[in-house]
């Protein structure tokens, strides 16, 4: 496994390649799930596992697998004020854009495995509903910063509010 913050579809009669899932032969997995769910603990898990069966592995985060993103990250979580929903939801289309031009798309040309923690689906969630923006707004939004590049599979994790908000306060996770 590599810190990349640094630095197919199996159906018949799909062309993968073609359709744009594959990229030079990497794969693209991610995760999500609300804060407290084991998003970190299944990643640990598969990234060992991927890595034993060598398998070059680039982990990485939204928002923040960049240190623009990072930036992105704490200008959001921390910002004194208010930020209107539709700023917040092109900062974290900005964020996107970068850290899948700079991070994610290199590592797929690569070859390697790209899993993340969060992807287009929490803007989807988070901004596209607790947000009142609209779903297809959001994901119209986050697929133009991508260029279209989506996972070829996305691990949903689903655990009761309660439970998840116990495991972050054992944990300390935000």
């Amino acid at each position: 496994s590599q810190d990349c913050h640094n630095n197919p579809s199996g159906q018949k009669g799909c062309n993968a390649k073609e359709e744009g899932l594959i990229v030079a032969g990497g794969l693209f997995i991610s995760f999500e799930g609300i804060d407290g769910v084991g998003k970190s603990t299944q990643l640990d898990l598969l990234v060992q596992f991927l890595n034993e069966q060598g398998r070059t592995v680039c982990r990485t985060l939204e928002p923040g697998g960049t240190d623009l993103g990072r930036e992105i990250r704490e200008l959001l979580l921390h910002r004194k004020g208010e930020v209107a929903p539709r700023a917040e939801a092109l900062l974290f289309a900005a964020d996107r854009a970068h850290h899948v031009a700079t991070v994610v798309r290199p590592a797929l040309e690569r070859g390697e495995v790209v899993v993340t923690d969060r992807y287009l689906d929490s803007s989807v969630a988070y901004q596209g509903s607790g947000r009142d923006l609209g779903f297809n707004q959001v994901r119209e939004l986050s697929l133009f910063a991508v260029d279209g590049l989506l996972p070829q599979l996305t691990v949903l994790l689903d655990l009761d509010a309660a439970k998840a908000a116990a495991r972050r306060s054992k944990t300390g996770a935000e």
